[in-house]
């Protein structure tokens, strides 16, 4: 990896949620290796495309159980947004089994994982020479 995502998801983690001794969500410090595993597996620039279609499948998740609809859980969704099923690659298969983990603890911890995936969005777009305009960047900023 030759962007330290690590150090840019805590800081952007700070800039969500203040300082990690006060204020942070008990499921951050768990879930910031299963992030790590994501962006050492995809790269910055694909990384951040896999964290959107993974806020598109949380967002269906949370319309279907608002709507108290069937929903086949936030896998199939992932799966669905992501397409990870047509590219069954070493790095599609850990992105998406880390991202599965990330989410289940951030759901048992009752944090919405929306803010995880924004600041990873964040972290992608530092250092990784996009400019802020850029799609990832825009999509941090939602």
């Amino acid at each position: 990896m030759t962007h330290n995502f690590g150090l840019h998801f805590a800081q952007e983690l700070g800039n969500r949620f203040g300082s990690p001794t006060d204020s942070w969500p008990a499921s951050a410090e768990q879930v910031i290796p299963f992030f790590a595993i994501v962006v050492n597996a995809l790269g910055t620039d694909d990384a951040a495309p896999w964290f959107e279609a993974a806020r598109r499948a949380h967002q269906r998740v949370v319309t279907a159980e608002q709507n108290r609809a069937h929903h086949f859980g936030f896998a199939h969704h992932l799966d669905v947004e992501t397409d990870a099923h047509q590219e069954l690659t070493l790095p599609a298969v850990a992105s998406f089994e880390a991202t599965k983990a990330l989410y289940e603890v951030t759901r048992r911890d009752a944090v919405d994982v929306d803010a995880f995936f924004e600041c990873a969005l964040r972290a992608c777009s530092r250092g990784s020479g996009q400019p802020a305009g850029s799609p990832a960047a825009a999509a941090a900023t939602v």
